[in-house]
């Protein structure tokens, strides 16, 4: 799991500008957004900005991040295996999943990456 330091994340009102120099600062392909209080917001990803893009072209630089954002992602618990994890990616077909303990505060994220380095598979 990516905590700490290595974990993407980003305050709701964080500019577009930073949000974008997180996300390739962490090279996670994405960032957690995270409320004043540390509860999960949100997410945004690479194909977020991508088809953010191809609608709005540059104007996303000057969008907000609760414009952008995925509102609602999927989340695991801290206590949930790792090939369940895998599970739920693969069926949902994403890269990664944001861990949120009971009151939704980020503790953070498991990537597609990290489960196939454990030969889960």
């Amino acid at each position: 799991m990516h905590a700490g330091d290595k974990l993407p994340n980003v305050a709701l009102d964080t500019p577009m500008a930073r949000v974008f120099h997180e996300m390739s600062a962490k090279k996670l392909g994405m960032t957690t957004v995270v409320n004043a209080d540390g509860t999960l917001a949100g997410i945004l990803t690479d194909g977020d900005l991508r088809r953010l893009m191809e609608k709005h072209g540059g104007a996303v630089v000057d969008m907000n991040l609760a414009q952008c954002m995925t509102r609602n992602p999927q989340t695991i618990g801290p206590s949930v295996l790792a090939s369940e994890a895998l599970t739920l990616m693969e069926k949902r077909r994403i890269t990664c999943v944001i861990v949120v303990d009971d009151k939704r505060k980020v503790l953070g994220v498991v990537h597609l990456h990290d489960l196939w380095g454990l030969q889960l598979v």
